[in-house]
């Protein structure tokens, strides 16, 4: 069995990339490396308890003996790297943990698959990414992968030094690698402290609803299933050292997305004092607050034959069931 090494698999996005990795390939062993800090959770990876194909490691990626370890036990001769730093708050008041996790974590990486497999040229790495190291738009246009990178937070300027890393590690060494940089995820599993677990949290809870600024902030949003998949084609046949966006086309401004969840609440879960959306409110903006994100994701389509199969309307919907559940 070939072993593919998925970092940060008990996050977010990785805790539902995982399962379905696992079981669409089941010829594949996945090890999944993962920290395990405030923001990744093992009870989020039940499916794969008794897989036969998956096995854990705990361990940072900044750990380079660990990491050469993995390595070597495993011999992986894939990777799919999720694990990162990743909430923008968190990176405003303690920027260091970001440079150190996104780009010597990356770096770490990079280093352990170029000496781990040498001139095997089957070995493929794939880097995930964000729109935010792009910067921010006006009122039209959208980021495609030849846009200047101009990030504009701590966290985005993370990202941008490890997208840069692998980058490097392509033309110097010639990894085959691969990077994407995707908008905004939603969907089960994703932690507390993100905006659409924020809303229906202390919607719920019958508490303000906090939105920032004047709540007209613009992103792209992507049902993470539909990120996975996205991801899973690309790592499978995407161009060696390629850079892929990855967008739902499903544009969306803070105050719609609270408004539309408070709709939904509204149905599934009424609230005696009327509609949720009574409770949402303003909170003072976050500093350097990016006011727009739009990926043009015609390379990925045209390519590769990827498409989102969620809408948001649809997707948001799947989103507040689980959290219901």
């Amino acid at each position: 069995m070939r072993s593919i090494l998925i970092t940060g698999g008990a996050g977010f996005i990785g805790s539902n990339f995982v399962p379905y990795f696992a079981k669409k390939y089941p010829d594949y062993f996945i090890v999944n490396l993962d920290k395990l800090t405030y923001a990744g959770d093992l009870k989020n990876l039940s499916e794969v308890d008794d897989a036969k194909n998956y096995a854990f490691v705990k361990a940072d990626i900044c750990d380079a003996a660990a990491v050469a370890s993995t390595f070597e036990k495993y011999d992986v001769r894939g990777v799919i790297h999720f694990a990162a730093e990743s909430h923008v708050d968190n990176s405003i008041a303690n920027p260091r943990a970001f440079v150190e996790a996104n780009v010597l974590g990356t770096f770490t990486l990079l280093d352990a698959a170029r000496r781990h497999w040498g001139e095997d040229k089957s070995a493929r790495f794939h880097h995930i990414s964000t729109d935010e190291v792009y910067g921010t738009l006006g009122a039209t246009g959208f980021f495609t992968e030849e846009t200047p990178y101009a990030p504009n937070s701590p966290y985005s300027a993370s990202k941008a030094g490890s997208d840069m890393q692998v980058r490097s590690f392509v033309h110097t060494y010639g990894l085959n690698a691969t990077t994407s940089n995707c908008s905004n995820n939603y969907g089960p599993k994703q932690h507390k402290e993100k905006l659409i677990p924020t809303i229906i949290r202390t919607a719920l809870a019958g508490k303000p609803i906090p939105i920032y600024g004047d709540g007209k902030n613009v992103r792209d949003w992507l049902y993470v299933l539909d990120h996975c998949k996205a991801v899973d084609l690309v790592y499978h046949k995407g161009r060696t050292g390629e850079v892929y966006n990855i967008g739902g086309r499903n544009e969306r401004d803070n105050l719609a997305i609270a408004a539309r969840i408070c709709e939904i609440l509204d149905r599934k879960r009424p609230h005696a004092e009327g509609s949720y959306k009574d409770l949402i409110s303003f909170v003072k903006d976050r500093p350097g607050h990016d006011r727009r994100y739009a990926i043009d994701a015609t390379k990925l389509e045209t390519e590769l034959g990827w498409r989102a199969d969620e809408t948001f309307d649809t997707g948001i919907e799947k989103t507040v069931e689980w959290y219901l559940n």
